[in-house]
């Protein structure tokens, strides 16, 4: 992790400790930025915090501090009262188990011990989400496909989130998701049956390697749309298998 993203995220983490004092009980960063494998530059900063009390009232000392955060270009924290952490297993075991692979603890204790998800809560999600993200994708793929810069931009933008999904994927079948995004995205074609070369552009864009800007209706952007097709019927054949 870049030593200056390091130090932006403790100082944020000092400020709300100081703030808050005890009422902080953990706080971590996650995602790409702590795994280390792709370019800094543009990754964002995630942070998780676990309040005792997440109130609005008690969230307002700190809301100049978050304000300024997030207006520096940094997603807003997600923010959870130790309640909701603990119960939150079943509707977000995605997030939890990526988060638990890549995370760097700022302060207090660990939030993720202790904490278990299921696989069935696990499937569920993961089809609901790829179900959300493919009709989104599709959608936007259909306004924007004759625009060569809106289409790379689309493209390049939506492969982090379905890295994290394939990631879920081969959690689901009791595969340890390897370290490296082109073995992710590998694994999961090799799962599924879709064509890994789908992702070799989106791959070039995550690790700043030189991919050329798409060209209105590119095949290339058409490959990558159907191969997150592929992996979403994939996960919904499985599911209606396994619910049989």
């Amino acid at each position: 992790m870049a030593r200056d993203n390091t130090a932006r995220v403790n100082e944020f983490a000092a400020q709300l400790e100081r703030i808050l004092g005890p009422n902080v009980l953990a706080m971590a960063q996650y995602g790409e930025a702590v795994r280390g494998e792709l370019p800094h530059g543009d990754l964002p900063l995630n942070l998780l915090i676990i309040l005792r009390d997440a109130a609005p009232a008690a969230l307002r000392p700190v809301s100049k501090v978050i304000a300024d955060w997030v207006r520096a270009g940094n997603p807003a924290p997600l923010i959870f009262s130790e309640t909701e952490w603990r119960d939150s297993t079943d509707v977000f075991p995605i997030e939890i188990e990526d988060m638990r692979e890549a995370h760097r603890l700022v302060h207090g204790e660990d939030p993720f011990t202790g904490l278990t998800t299921t696989l069935r809560d696990l499937r569920q999600e993961l089809e609901r989400e790829l179900r959300g993200k493919l009709l989104q994708l599709r959608a936007e793929f259909a306004a924007v496909e004759a625009d060569a810069q809106a289409l790379t931009n689309l493209i390049g933008a939506s492969a982090l989130t379905f890295l994290i999904l394939f990631r879920a994927l081969l959690r689901l079948r009791g595969t340890t998701p390897p370290a490296t995004a082109a073995d992710v995205m590998r694994s999961t074609a090799e799962l599924t049956g879709f064509d890994a070369a789908a992702f070799d552009w989106a791959l070039a864009k995550l690790t700043r390697r030189k991919a050329p800007r798409l060209a209105p209706y590119d095949p290339i952007a058409v490959h990558y749309v159907a191969a997150i097709e592929a992996v979403t019927h994939y996960v919904n054949a499985a599911a209606e298998i396994d619910d049989g």
